[in-house]
């Protein structure tokens, strides 16, 4: 009988020791393998081949050390981002930044991040509401990184270290060195501080005033967009103060300066803020409320956001007592915060002589804000010292008009 495997079995009946016959009976037999020799090459062979294993296995692990770490806590994506993208985004979020704290969060991070953030590429580009700092917390490190930001050519921290430097610090020379390096550089605010400075003699003698370099600074820092070194160029057109005297152009850029301050609040607050903003102005009886520069024509507007310098030194000089030395005055403009470097450096409002201003255009921003309200005329004052003292300019009629 024959299996499926094709070996058959004896029929019954026949010897119970007859050999099962393959199918291919007759064929020449196969020679078997030794058994133990066989087994011995096969546990030969699975040695080398996990010994080949093990060595591949070290290879890979001296060129990649941190694999198994990688393979059990997850690959880190940001360590394989080249510097220079990284540099990019810093970059990018410094120059947008809207408070110390966005950058200073990056710093705080890791010893790679903080590195790439003080490149001179990401702090030239930084705001200037990056480097805001408080009076009070000024210390030496602030001054580190200011100086830094500078360094790296970001001409807002030139500007504003610039100014703490010359008002706060009086380090005249330094500072002035800070706020020319930032105007060399096209920034419309060291252009017109310098031109104060200049119409001012501010840091010498009243000798020192060089009204012709104001107006030239003024004019400068106007073509760039600056509003109050238009409106102060306006003022001295109509007065004739260091260039000829030009009402009718004076006017023009008075109203001009109205116009850009105008154009940049609906910039900045949008169509529907500057709608409402045209309602209030138009309806007087709903209360006034920012500053009224703009009252001539119908409409009022906020007033505008003073910049880190102004509200440094405002902050620097109010810890002090208000004032900023023997017999010296802080402008009266809420908005400006510069001192006097010598006595009777400002000018005196002529009718009450209760304030005083650096420049023609921050009287008129306080005269329609606050002063218009306040001023009291008298037949005369006197100053500290107690001599009698005209002034040097009218609180009421030409330098505030249509200003």
């Amino acid at each position: 009988m024959r299996t499926r495997r094709g070996l058959c079995y004896s029929e019954p009946g026949a010897v119970a020791t007859t050999r099962m016959c393959s199918s291919d009976y007759g064929a020449p037999k196969r020679k078997h393998k030794n058994t133990r020799h066989h087994q011995h090459q096969k546990q030969h062979l699975n040695n080398t081949t996990k010994g080949y294993a093990a060595l591949v296995t070290n290879k890979r692990q001296k060129k990649c050390p941190n694999q198994t770490a990688t393979e059990e806590e997850g690959y880190d994506f940001f360590e394989s981002l080249p510097d220079d993208l990284v540099i990019s985004i810093f970059a990018k979020l410094s120059s947008t930044a809207t408070s110390p704290s966005d950058f200073v969060n990056v710093l705080i991070t890791c010893k790679r991040l903080k590195s790439l953030a003080l490149n001179s590429i990401v702090l030239a580009k930084a705001s200037s509401r990056v480097f805001t700092v408080k009076a009070k917390n000024w210390c030496e490190s602030a001054h580190r990184f200011l100086k830094h930001c500078a360094d790296s050519g970001n001409v807002d921290a030139c500007y504003t270290l610039g100014m703490i430097r010359f008002y706060c610090l009086k380090n005249r020379a330094s500072g002035a060195s800070l706020m020319a390096k930032a105007a060399m550089n096209s920034h419309a605010p060291a252009l017109y501080s310098l031109a104060v400075i200049q119409f001012n003699g501010s840091g010498g003698t009243k000798n020192d005033k060089d009204l012709r370099a104001g107006v030239a600074l003024c004019a400068r820092a106007a073509f760039f967009g600056h509003v109050d070194a238009l409106r102060e160029l306006g003022h001295c057109l109509q007065d004739g103060y260091g260039v000829r005297q030009n009402i009718a152009e004076g006017r023009r850029f008075l109203v001009q300066a109205n116009a850009r301050e105008l154009a940049a609040v609906i910039s900045t607050t949008g169509e529907s803020a500057a709608a409402k903003q045209w309602y209030w102005g138009l309806n007087p009886r709903l209360g006034h409320f920012g500053c009224q520069l703009l009252s001539d024509f119908g409409c009022n507007v906020p007033a505008p956001e003073a910049h880190p310098a102004s509200r440094f030194m405002t902050e620097w000089f109010s810890d002090r007592g208000g004032s900023p030395g023997m017999g010296l005055r802080l402008c009266s403009h809420a908005g400006c915060g510069r001192p006097e470097t010598r006595n009777h450096e400002f000018r005196r409002c002529s009718v009450c002589g209760a304030v005083n201003y650096c420049s023609r255009a921050c009287q008129a921003l306080d005269w329609k804000s606050r002063h218009k309200a306040e001023c009291a005329p008298v037949e005369r004052w006197l100053d500290e010292e107690g001599e009698e003292n005209d002034g040097e300019v009218d609180g009421d009629g030409d330098v505030v008009v249509d200003s």
